[in-house]
């Protein structure tokens, strides 16, 4: 009895199994990004209710205006590729919030905060695309969806996302807020760094795409660890080390550089 059930379980983790788009790496797929939406949204206008939102300034501009470019540009790529179907769940959002915070993050669905923070680390426009390349990478990769997907199994089975909501709300909150980059880890690092190297990846075909040079975010990334010392800023807390990062960023330059050269 315990093989067959032990057989079921390996088969519907094949059938819950997805493929990040343009990597083709496979990763876990418990839940549907529709199931999880409703929870972006809530949680997205809650920090925007409780945050002092600087989008209509000049620094909130410029943010807006790279995040509404690369957007633009994203998603027209995906559906070159074959990607309508991802391509039409996106409802952008960009906002810059007032905090000393190091970070930004973007949400399933493309529910997108910087922090005045990082401000002084992107420098100008390119330094924010970047990172905006970056965060928009974790939402096409659905980063948070496999994330969450993990603290569902661990910690639920193979229990749905509503069964997990009606048996600990609060612990499901918190897989949910870990699983976009809000919350405590959880016992996913392993997966953290994996996701971040996978978003830097597409972030440069991303920022390459939308008409920024790609190698300047080595330098952006040179700038950020740079601002560290022994406590490295939050949106470095989980993330590869700096020579690690820069190294595969070097190593996949090339591919970008045909992007931003407009060779594909």
């Amino acid at each position: 009895m315990k093989k067959i059930l032990s057989i079921l379980f390996l088969s519907l983790l094949v059938y819950a199994c997805a493929k990040v788009p343009l990597t083709g790496r496979s990763q876990l797929a418990l839940v549907e990004s529709s199931e999880i939406q409703p929870l972006v949204n809530e949680e997205y206008k809650k920090v925007l209710s409780q945050e002092k939102v600087l989008t209509n300034t000049p620094q909130g501009k410029e943010v807006l205006k790279v995040g509404n470019k690369m957007a633009a540009v994203v998603e027209g790529f995906l559906i070159r590729e074959g990607y309508n179907d991802l391509a039409q769940t996106f409802e952008w959002e960009f906002n810059l919030l007032q905090s000393d915070a190091v970070n930004a993050w973007c949400m399933p669905g493309g529910k997108v905060a910087f922090y005045t923070g990082i401000l002084p680390i992107t420098q100008d426009e390119t330094g924010i695309a970047v990172v905006m390349g970056h965060e928009i990478a974790h939402a096409v990769a659905s980063h948070s969806r496999e994330r969450m997907s993990n603290g569902l199994l661990a910690n639920f089975g193979m229990g749905v996302l509503s069964t997990a909501i009606g048996q600990n709300p609060s612990l499901t909150e918190a897989i949910f807020l870990q699983s976009v980059g809000m919350g405590s880890e959880l016992g996913m690092l392993s997966f953290s760094r994996k996701h971040e190297l996978e978003a830097d990846e597409l972030g440069l075909i991303f920022m390459a795409l939308a008409g920024y040079d790609p190698r300047q975010a080595p330098i952006f990334w040179e700038r950020m660890a740079a601002q560290g010392g022994e406590a490295p800023p939050e949106f470095l807390s989980t993330h590869p080390g700096p020579e690690n990062r820069q190294a595969k960023l070097n190593q996949q330059m090339e591919r970008a550089m045909k992007y931003y050269r407009g060779e594909f």
